[in-house]
Formats: structure tokens, sequence, C-alpha cells
């Protein structure tokens, strides 16, 4: 535990914003199940939808440092191509 009042005060926020930050991963993970989910049953139309809506959440993420701009670069582009794939698929 810290013993200094600045420290004691660092340790408020960084558990405040645990909770925050955690609680937008676990939305990114929701919003990027969704668009996988849609195209592996071919909804090509809700996918699409569905990706717009991860990607406007990552992006956000990505402005507030709370996930890497390389990290959503990576899952956007893994989005894209699994819709194209279902795409080519029906």
């Amino acid at each position: 535990m810290p013993n200094i009042k600045s420290a004691k005060k660092r340790l408020r926020q960084n558990e405040a914003r645990k909770v925050t930050n955690l609680a937008i991963k676990r939305t990114l993970r929701r919003n990027c199940r969704s668009v996988r989910n849609a195209a592996a049953e071919g909804n090509i139309e809700l996918a699409t939808s569905n990706f717009r809506l991860a990607c406007k959440h990552l992006d956000q993420a990505a402005a507030k440092r709370i996930i890497h701009k390389n990290t959503v670069s990576r899952l956007k582009s893994r989005l894209s191509a699994c819709i194209k794939a279902a795409k080519n698929a029906g």
C-alpha cells in the first residue's frame, strides 16, 4: 500500500480507470464477436453493419490508448477478411 498522499491518489485513479478500460474492452470483444457470428451465419448485411460499429469503437479505444493502434489495425483487417470470406462462400 502506498504511504505518500500522491501515491494514494494515483492508486485510486488507476483503479477507477481500470474499471472503465475493462468495460470498454468487454464491449470491443462483444462487437468483434457479433461480426464473426453474423459472417459465419451468412448474414452479410448484419455483419457489415456490426463491422462499422466495431471499427468505430476500436478507433475510439485506440485514440484513448486503451489498446494499441496496431492491434486495432490487425483486428479490423481480420474482421474485414472474415466478411469477405463469407461473401465469397455465400
